[in-house]
């Protein structure tokens, strides 16, 4: 069968909202359960099919923040301990439950057979492996997932920096692609990104204006936007519908309380959770199956009809938060390997979108509106009527970081300035506006923004005023478990390199 096009999946991964308040890491169950649900089983999806000799499986991004947790010997030792405790709840559960408990003992004894082979010295030497081999392209992005449109250049420009430093610094390479956070993109910021040797990028499908067929050099530069199609992309997942709130899938929300195993299956929609029929692992095989060859078939039949239009061969790219296969949906990872291996079959080039580059699939240069993937496909969730509060504070972020950290490049670093600039960009993080706009723990949200910005606002003034001494007291009072990662270098936002483009 010949090829009728290509496909790209690409997973972003991003949870930085469940650290660093207090002592950092916290939030560590919803860090974990990802973990558990998520990261190790899609990777392990990977790393057996790539032992197959397999691939350009997919493109991955790991929000820096994020990569730090995975890496980080508290959070590895407590991940471990978690995976314990998931087995211990299961044999709890047993005299109640002996079906619920027989196969989430099963689950957690191969989870921590997965994380005892592959993630005891974090994270970074498994995505490192995968990556040489071929098997997945690596994807950068900003330090801590801001809406960059709304940055400062120079604050923007050393937000990305500095999460492709880390990058590197983990991975041994500087990333040639990002994922936008949250799709987000301003007019000129393509002249930022190649400045910053990134190549590609990620945007919504309405951006492109609905035509995702083809990588697109955007305006006058070389740097390439590829579009999520939508019409795929939806099929799994979208705001109102999608394959994981499928009736015989196991159902998110409704726990067991006494062992937090979750026993029931969605059964429908609107179905009070004491009403919920039990979990039955062949039905959700059935539709795991059903549900793969639906997704393959809407792949193909689109990138047939993207060969008729052209006259070429075209692209479809599906991209989805990592946390959707395994976290939320728990036969996520299952349905993902069943794809993976049925597209080729269908005749379908499954790569990365850098071989979606290596492989022609460029069109014409296009102009990129103000975007993102958010409500609207505009910047509504992060600039609108509800977050002018946070819009006004992260000015004032900025502006302390700025006044409180230009000094030349080549200075010495400065462990003080270091922790100003970590605390700047965790206040200016997506995703407290992203909770506030979506009602999702709004006062959480302010609580994390305000209280990252206040840090600022004390540091920056001791230093304003001179206090050194008392500024070095005040970072160490917050202690070292407090800090993000050991690669912002708050020196960068003197250089000539930031602060001329």
């Amino acid at each position: 069968m010949g090829r009728v096009g290509a496909f790209c999946l690409v997973l972003h991964s991003h949870l930085p909202w469940l650290a660093h308040h207090g002592r950092w890491p916290v939030g560590e169950e919803w860090l974990y359960q990802a973990w558990a649900h998520a990261y190790l089983p899609v990777l392990d999806v990977v790393r057996r099919l790539a032992a197959e000799g397999r691939r350009d499986l997919l493109t991955l991004g790991v929000t820096p923040v994020l990569a730090a947790q995975l890496d980080d010997p508290h959070s590895l030792r407590g991940v471990h301990d978690w995976l314990g405790g998931w087995l211990l709840r299961a044999h709890g559960a047993a005299p109640r439950l002996p079906a619920l408990a027989a196969r989430e003992h099963r689950l957690a004894t191969g989870a921590l057979q997965v994380f005892e082979r592959d993630w005891r010295h974090g994270a970074s030497p498994l995505l490192r492996g995968l990556a040489d081999a071929g098997a997945i392209e690596l994807l950068g992005g900003p330090a801590t997932h801001p809406f960059a449109p709304l940055l400062l250049p120079e604050v923007r420009t050393f937000a990305l920096e500095t999460g492709l430093v880390d990058t590197a610094i983990r991975l041994g390479a500087r990333p040639a692609g990002i994922w936008a956070p949250e799709c987000g993109y301003g007019p000129g910021m393509e002249h930022e990104y190649a400045a910053a040797g990134v190549r590609r990028f990620l945007v919504d499908g309405p951006a492109l204006h609905g035509d995702t067929a083809l990588a697109r050099p955007v305006g006058t530069s070389d740097v390439l936007a590829f579009g999520r199609d939508l019409d795929v992309t939806y099929r799994v997942w979208s705001p109102r519908s999608g394959y994981p709130g499928g009736r015989d899938y196991r159902d998110f929300h409704t726990f067991d309380h006494p062992s937090g195993l979750k026993p029931a299956r969605v059964t429908g929609r609107g179905v009070e959770p004491e009403h919920k029929r039990p979990y039955d692992p062949d039905r959700a095989a059935a539709a795991v199956a059903r549900d793969a060859a639906d997704f393959v078939s809407v792949v193909r039949e689109r990138l047939l009809e993207v060969r008729e239009r052209l006259g070429r061969p075209g692209l479809t790219v599906a991209a989805f938060d990592t946390e959707l296969f395994g976290h939320w949906w728990h036969e996520g990872p299952a349905w993902l390997e069943a794809v993976l291996r049925a597209l080729p079959a269908a005749g379908v080039h499954v790569t990365t979108l850098r071989g979606a580059v290596d492989a022609g699939l460029v069109g014409e240069p296009v102009e990129v509106p103000p975007s993102s993937w958010g409500s609207g496909k505009d910047w509504r969730v992060w600039a609108g009527d509800q977050v002018t509060d946070l819009v006004a504070l992260n000015e004032g972020v900025q502006k302390a970081l700025l006044d409180a950290t230009g000094r030349p490049a080549g200075a010495t670093r400065d462990p003080v300035r270091d922790a100003l600039a970590q605390q700047a960009l965790l206040a200016l993080s997506s995703d407290w506006a992203f909770m506030v706009s979506k009602d999702s723990a709004a006062g959480y949200a302010r609580d994390r923004a305000h209280g990252h910005a206040e840090r600022v606002e004390e540091l920056a003034g001791l230093l304003a005023a001179g206090q050194e001494r008392p500024a070095a007291h005040l970072v160490a009072g917050w202690g070292a478990m407090d800090s993000v990662f050991g690669h912002v270098d708050a020196r960068l936002l003197g250089s000539p390199r930031i602060t001329h483009r």
